[in-house]
């Protein structure tokens, strides 16, 4: 008997966790943490829906938090199998899972003195960098258009999802002696024509698919119009005198920016100021993307032909201390600071966020997804008022939202992708978007011609 249940990025974006069993054999597409109010988050992404010592083994698509952040949690909890991806994926998974560790370690300080002085009770981090290490034991890392075995009649193939580098389709090949079955898993599918990295492969022979629906309601600008409006924006502050303040994810989003930032310098398009990358984690990810150019599209391969480093020129700072963090808030000319967490959840962009979103000269530029309930998302609907560390604070800065440096597919690109393959796709099911967007995009699958389609919620169990 082979089943399929879900117990995360069900009629929501965050927190992917799919369990398939196999005849007993119990296989976890991706462990992620779930992202949106505080209170709410911790105890979901505390407590698991299964027992995570019955996990045999897990896959992970890709190294967002999302999708793979909650993997100490998992193995402080008893998991002790394998945790496949790729050999991306595995270099990007030890900095992401110490920086999420050292994170909620540095905030729950923070939250802890705001509790003390309203006579609260201390707060406890999720996992801590102690239980980093016995993690990172457990992952291997495995090729593109590799083959590998989980157990007798189960392997997995990789194949490149062109979200993030390292990002995977996984297609898992089942063969029980009665039956054969191949299971499709997109993860977090990507756009065509993005920067660095390549375009998504389609996948057109499986039967089952388990797709994302982040955008599913929803059509991108194009990615061409994106340095016109990124220069025009960033010389429109620094002649007002203002900081520019961007939420980014240190994975695949901080490198983008840069490759773009570096385009209009080299145009001569924006004004010769500062540029700051004040994220340890940002500027480890980055060196990651310099040792796996096998990852890149063919513009980013040539530019590295011609340019001596594509995440490098003059005017642009890597910050790695606290110190040297702090004092970015003291300075009044203009410059920009990318910092994480990308939906502003924590992490050092909180900080510069508490302290210039207050100053109409400023501006915040959303880059990427913001995730229900978060403070990326209140800022991006500009609510007058958010909270930064149970503190209120007033939203008097411009707000512009970039949704060209999206890396998910479109409601677009999910339906050309999967009408490649629509002849064998024999059950769908749609993940990872909101309610309205899943909903959305399973009715154009049945437009199409795709009859068995569910958009599951969390919990519920299919029969395949």
């Amino acid at each position: 008997m082979i089943n399929l249940s879900f117990h995360g990025a069900a009629r929501t974006v965050t927190g992917s966790r799919h369990l398939l069993d196999i005849n007993g054999y119990r296989l976890l597409l991706d462990c992620g943490l779930f992202q949106g109010r505080r209170s709410e988050t911790y105890q979901r992404n505390l407590h698991f829906s299964f027992d995570p010592r019955s996990v045999n083994s897990v896959i992970i698509s890709h190294a967002h938090m999302d999708h793979l952040g909650n993997l100490p949690n998992l193995v402080k909890q008893g998991f002790d199998g394998d945790v496949n991806c790729t050999s991306a994926t595995l270099d990007l998974a030890n900095i992401m899972l110490t920086d999420s560790a050292s994170i909620q370690e540095s905030d729950i300080r923070y939250v802890n003195k705001v509790r003390r002085r309203h006579n609260q009770p201390p707060a406890e981090p999720l996992y801590d960098t102690t239980d980093v290490p016995p993690t990172l034991r457990l992952l291997r890392g495995n090729s593109y258009e590799h083959r590998f075995d989980l157990a007798r009649g189960i392997s997995v193939i990789f194949h490149d999802a062109g979200h993030i580098l390292g990002s995977a389709i996984t297609v898992i090949n089942i063969d029980d002696g009665d039956r054969k079955l191949s299971v499709c898993f997109t993860g977090d599918l990507g756009r065509k024509d993005m920067p660095i990295i390549r375009d998504p492969y389609v996948v057109a022979d499986a039967e089952v698919l388990i797709i994302e629906s982040t955008y599913g309601n929803r059509l991108h600008s194009e990615i061409n119009q994106v340095m016109d409006k990124l220069a025009s924006v960033i010389n429109e502050t620094v002649a007002r005198g203002g900081k520019i303040i961007v939420p980014s994810f240190a994975l695949e989003r901080t490198q983008e920016l840069i490759y773009c930032l570096h385009q209009l310098k080299l145009g001569g398009r924006i004004p010769s100021f500062p540029i700051y990358i004040d994220s340890p984690l940002a500027i480890d990810a980055t060196d990651i993307f310099r040792v796996h150019p096998e990852c890149y599209d063919a513009d980013t391969a040539q530019l590295l032909r011609t340019v001596a480093d594509p995440f490098g020129f003059r005017g642009l700072h890597y910050v790695s201390s606290v110190e040297e963090s702090k004092h970015l808030n003291l300075i009044k000319t203009p410059m920009m600071i990318i910092a994480g967490s990308g939906m502003a959840e924590a992490g050092r962009i909180t900080h510069h966020l508490k302290n210039n979103i207050g100053k109409p000269n400023n501006t915040v530029l959303i880059v990427g997804w913001q995730a229900e309930n978060t403070l990326g998302r209140k800022i991006a609907e500009r609510w007058p008022e958010v909270t930064i560390f149970g503190e209120k604070h007033k939203l008097r800065c411009r707000v512009e939202i970039f949704n060209e440096f999206s890396a998910h597919a479109d409601r677009n690109d999910l339906i050309r992708w999967i009408g490649a393959g629509r002849e064998r796709w024999q059950k769908v099911f749609v993940v990872h978007g909101e309610e309205q967007s899943a909903l959305s995009l399973a009715d154009a699958f049945k437009e199409i011609g795709l009859h068995d389609v569910e958009v599951p919620e969390e919990g519920q169990t299919f029969q395949l």
